[in-house]
Order: structure tokens, then sequence, then C-alpha cells
């Protein structure tokens, strides 16, 4: 269970990954130390999984999002363990969600064109075990891709 000390460093984290432990423990009203040892108990924890850079891709290296829905034949747990298993050795493949309602998974798939995309639903989507159904959106723009 997280204190509100916790939940006041996790805060702090999403706005600034990169803030010190010092302007940390003094935003949220802890000694350096203490703040210090809360946070390695966090990352010890597993709370914090580790950390990252949002880097705008430059604009020549233009790629297509594609949300891809797909439904599995099967919904045990065997059947989704090597769906998933499946999916993370796919490099086009940048987030997956297991999800309720209509499609068991929704996946965001990085493409350089519509080709691209349709040599990763021929090659690699279509083949994936125990897969019934794909439904592919091509995403027009991004409006909100990374908050902090």
């Amino acid at each position: 269970m997280l204190d509100e000390a916790d939940q006041r460093i996790l805060r702090a984290l999403r706005q600034d990954g990169r803030i010190t432990n010092a302007a940390l423990a003094e935003a949220i009203g802890l000694s350096q130390s203490a703040c210090l040892r809360r946070l390695r108990l966090l990352e010890s924890r597993g709370v914090i999984r580790g950390y990252t850079a949002i880097i705008e891709e430059p604009e020549a290296r233009d790629t297509v999002t594609v949300i891809v829905q797909i439904t599995l034949d099967r919904q045990t747990e065997e059947h989704l363990s090597r769906f998933e298993h499946a999916v993370r050795r796919l490099a086009e493949v940048r987030e997956c969600y297991l999800m309720t309602g209509m499609s068991d998974y929704l996946l965001r798939v990085e493409v350089r064109d519509a080709a691209d995309y349709e040599r990763v639903h021929k090659e690699q989507l279509s083949r994936l075990a125990g897969v019934a159904r794909i439904q592919s959106s091509f995403a027009i723009r991004s409006v909100i891709r990374a908050r902090a």
C-alpha cells in the first residue's frame, strides 16, 4: 500500500523523471535521505519499473500508426498467454492491451505505410495462433502522444 508521501513522489516523477533527489525531497517535504530511501524502496518493489525519455520522432521518419483490434477464437489462459508471448516478438507492435468488450486485444502498430502494414497483417498478425478476427484502423494524426 502506498502512503501519501509515496504518492507525492510518484506524482513528482511523472512530471519530471530526471528531478534530482534534492529537488524531489524539497518538493514533497521530506529529508533527502528519507526521500532516497523511499525512492529505492519503490524501485525495488517494482512500483517504479524504470525511467524513460519521451522522444519526439523527427518528421523525416514519418510512420503510420495503426490501431488493431484482435479477437481470439478462445479466451482460455493458455490461448491468451500464447498470443501475448507471440505478439511481444513483433517489432512493429509498440503497445498491446488485454481488453474487455468486443475484442480481446488492442494493439498500436507503427509501420512505414499501408503496404508495410499489409505485410505485417499478412505475414505476422494473421499467422498468430488462435486469431479469429483482426480489425484495423489507420490513425489520421496524433492529437496527444504522451503526457507527463
